[in-house]
């Protein structure tokens, strides 16, 4: 089972010290974790074969199975209080619900466009480690983070600050796209919407450098709005795309979708305990 990059986790914990956040130093940390992420597949297991996910199998291959998905919901009256989901659903049991925890906590770390992952990521380290730390079976092999990988900025999102904290391999999923090296949401739609891309479910973004930040996704047939995926850590954009594909029952990834219902519903009652 592989485990949170304790060296790295240190790292940023010892330059991240609570406090006013000071960007600089945030932007230090991301340059500095930056270099560590892969980008090509990185894994032991292997996707598996298309229509046969209740294929069991054989005695000397690993196939993914458990797929994790994570998302923080935000208290709309009290921005500080949040909850951390954690789910894996089975792939070969289509798509059941196998593991769930989450955590609910109030934040001292302000939302800063571009520095979500430092608000983030340590309540979902958080619940990695719990899980690692039992050595619990379910443990995912890939995780699906609510929130960009590469696609970012500074080409190093929420996907892939969790994808190098927990030494594993994830897929950045966003609903929305910034301006990044040219590249606007509606230029996007734009560009899905010309006759060339009109009958296309994934085409490339490519921004104006040249450099291929991600996907635009149709997940469903009934989508209108894309999905835009992104590297995170240790898997492929071709790889993350096949997994995308593979977990989508709606417009949302059904990893994502289960931790974000969840993520609510526990919020809701941490609300309503509080109120009594």
């Amino acid at each position: 089972m592989e485990g949170v990059n304790e060296k790295v986790k240190e790292e940023v914990e010892t330059q991240n010290d609570s406090g006013p956040p000071e960007l600089g130093k945030w932007a230090e940390i991301q340059c500095m974790l930056k270099n560590r992420v892969i980008t090509v597949d990185d894994f032991p297991w292997r996707l598996p074969p298309p229509h046969s996910q209740s294929q069991q199998q054989s005695e000397h291959e690993e196939l993914l199975r458990y797929v994790g998905g994570v998302d923080v919901s935000f208290s709309k009256e009290d921005p500080s209080t949040a909850c951390g989901s954690l789910v894996v659903l089975d792939l070969h049991q289509s798509l059941s619900l196998v593991y769930q925890d989450y955590t609910c906590l109030s934040l001292d770390v302000p939302y800063v466009p571009g520095f979500l992952a430092f608000r983030e990521a340590p309540i979902v380290v958080h619940l990695l480690e719990k899980m690692r730390n039992n050595a619990n079976p379910l443990y995912p092999q890939v995780l699906m983070v609510d929130g960009n990988g590469l696609l970012h900025p500074r080409g190093f999102g929420l996907a892939s600050h969790l994808g190098v904290l927990a030494n594993l391999p994830t897929i950045g999923i966003g609903k929305n796209l910034h301006h990044v090296d040219g590249l606007t949401q509606s230029g996007v739609r734009k560009l899905l919407d010309t006759e060339e891309n009109r009958d296309k479910d994934v085409i490339t973004l490519r921004g104006k450098s040249g450099f291929i930040w991600g996907a635009a996704m149709r997940t469903t047939q009934s989508s209108i709005k894309p999905l835009f995926v992104s590297i995170g850590h240790r898997v492929s954009l071709d790889t993350a795309i096949k997994i995308v594909k593979m977990t989508c029952k709606f417009r949302v990834p059904e990893p994502i979708r289960q931790a974000d219902i969840r993520s609510r519903e526990h919020l809701q009652k941490q609300l309503i305990g509080m109120l009594k």
